[in-house]
């Protein structure tokens, strides 16, 4: 496989022992519970009643066999890393700083592009200011007046403009570079169910013996 699909799997095998620790953690799947109707107590020719409540998950059953299964996931998850370990370090870019790289690179085009795409302003408020005066009477009045807003910019843009190209152009490159590598670069190492086998797919392989 290529390093896109072993970072699919990594995903997938994060997404069933997740699932399988969401069971896990529920008591229900854990604990069973019987209830007895002590009816002998109201009535002593009455027979005592034992009810198992229902669990509410087909799991409740298995769960030492989940338990298992994510041990067995464990030990697969270390195989892969172990696996796509060996195939970056043979890559002939650090892929995983460049990806750091890169979308830092992207961030500050991203900022870079707002920037640029700032205009001066000018407009006019109707009655947006106000003041006093002393009127023909000497007594002290507040008035309004018309305020007039201008922006301009305080920065070059024409070099942000350059600049924006310029990471723009790098983090293209960078990607494209980052694409071909995990489409190209081969991770030895098989694995023994469909990444998009779902978790009970998986658990039936797992109790069948069908999983390597």
């Amino acid at each position: 496989m290529n390093l896109k699909e072993a970072f699919r799997y990594q995903n997938k095998i994060d997404s069933l022992i997740q699932e399988a620790e969401l069971l896990m953690s529920d008591n229900s799947n854990l604990l069973q519970t019987k209830s007895t109707y002590l009816r002998h107590k109201v009535d002593p020719s009455y027979q005592d009643e034992e009810v198992l409540e229902v669990n509410p998950s087909d799991y409740a059953a298995h769960m030492t066999d989940v338990v298992s299964m994510v041990l067995y996931l464990l030990d697969l998850k270390e195989k892969l890393s172990g696996a796509i370990r060996t195939t970056k370090n043979a890559l002939p870019i650090d892929i995983d700083a460049e990806v750091t790289l890169n979308r830092a690179r992207q961030q500050a085009a991203e900022i870079l592009r707002t920037m640029a795409n700032l205009r001066a302003s000018e407009v006019t408020i109707a009655n947006g200011g106000y003041g006093y005066r002393f009127n023909q009477e000497g007594n002290q009045v507040s008035y309004k007046c018309d305020v007039k807003k201008v922006k301009t910019i305080t920065f070059n843009r024409n070099k942000v403009r350059g600049y924006l190209t310029d990471l723009s152009r790098k983090a293209e490159s960078v990607s494209a570079e980052i694409d071909r590598c995990v489409v190209n670069a081969v991770v030895d190492i098989e694995m023994p169910f469909d990444v998009n086998a779902s978790f009970d797919e998986v658990f039936e392989f797992f109790m069948t013996g069908d999983l390597a």
